[in-house]
């Protein structure tokens, strides 16, 4: 290459980039198309990203849930193990008594009526309508389940026919647990010999024959006297407004 070449080029590098430089006419479109570019990077860096980190929690959450399925496969098989060792031990004794529960997983159809959260239709196969059965949501104490013409109808603890004998407290004051259309529920008849705190716990006795004992209902938030009784105000642990699942109780022993 001669010196005139090199010179010529040179001089048209060094106008070219003074151009660049000093003109905002030929400067804005270098600088669209930079940032432009620029933006593409920074989206397709943070879409990569998020999608990792997607990856790795999803994977994160799906061996949590198979360790928490294997514990309740264990402690379900655990229990199994109990209860037939109970049954062979009272076999041993010639005892009558035996432990054979059973729980059916349900599911809901629809609200009985528009309007109204505290009554469910259930699909529940083999219903037998002769007995009132217990409805649990995951640990809690849901409500009963009566027959309606034919076909089993759900009423949720807030329901004002909804009633169940329950303990209150550590010294088990027995109780009638009722809905009262409002979000809490009351204990009746509980024995005025009875001391009832603020906090106390209210658990299923399973004297009624419909909860297994010791099922969570709620807690005491306040106590009054009448008619020779106490009842006492609990706020309930179970406040789903519409699950699509529940578990019924079909046999307590």
């Amino acid at each position: 290459m001669n010196k005139g070449l090199f010179g010529f080029l040179s001089l048209s590098v060094a106008l070219l980039l003074g151009a660049l430089y000093f003109s905002n006419t030929i400067q804005k479109p270098f600088i669209t198309t930079l940032n432009r570019i620029k933006t593409n990077y920074n989206e397709i860096t943070r879409l990569v990203s998020e999608n990792i980190k997607k990856h790795f929690i999803q994977a994160k959450q799906i061996t949590l849930l198979e360790e928490k399925l294997a514990m309740y496969e264990n402690n379900h098989l655990v229990m199994r193990q109990l209860a037939s060792e109970i049954n062979d031990l009272f076999a041993l004794n010639q005892s009558k008594l035996s432990t054979n529960p059973k729980v059916q997983l349900i599911r809901t159809n629809s609200y009985q009526k528009f309007g109204n959260l505290n009554r469910i239709w259930l699909d529940v196969d083999d219903y037998n309508s002769s007995r009132i059965y217990g409805l649990t949501y995951k640990e809690f104490v849901a409500g009963i389940v009566i027959e309606e013409k034919g076909k089993a109808l759900g009423l949720l603890n807030r329901d004002i026919k909804s009633s169940y004998a329950v303990y209150v407290g550590n010294n088990k004051a027995p109780g009638i647990a009722h809905g009262n259309s409002s979000k809490n529920l009351i204990i009746k008849f509980i024995p005025t010999w009875f001391i009832i705190n603020i906090g106390d716990e209210v658990t299923t006795s399973g004297l009624d024959k419909i909860f297994f004992k010791g099922l969570k209902v709620g807690k005491v938030l306040s106590v009054t006297s009448s008619g020779g009784y106490q009842n006492a105000v609990i706020e309930p642990y179970f406040k789903s407004n519409n699950p699509n699942y529940f578990y019924m109780i079909k046999k307590i022993k």
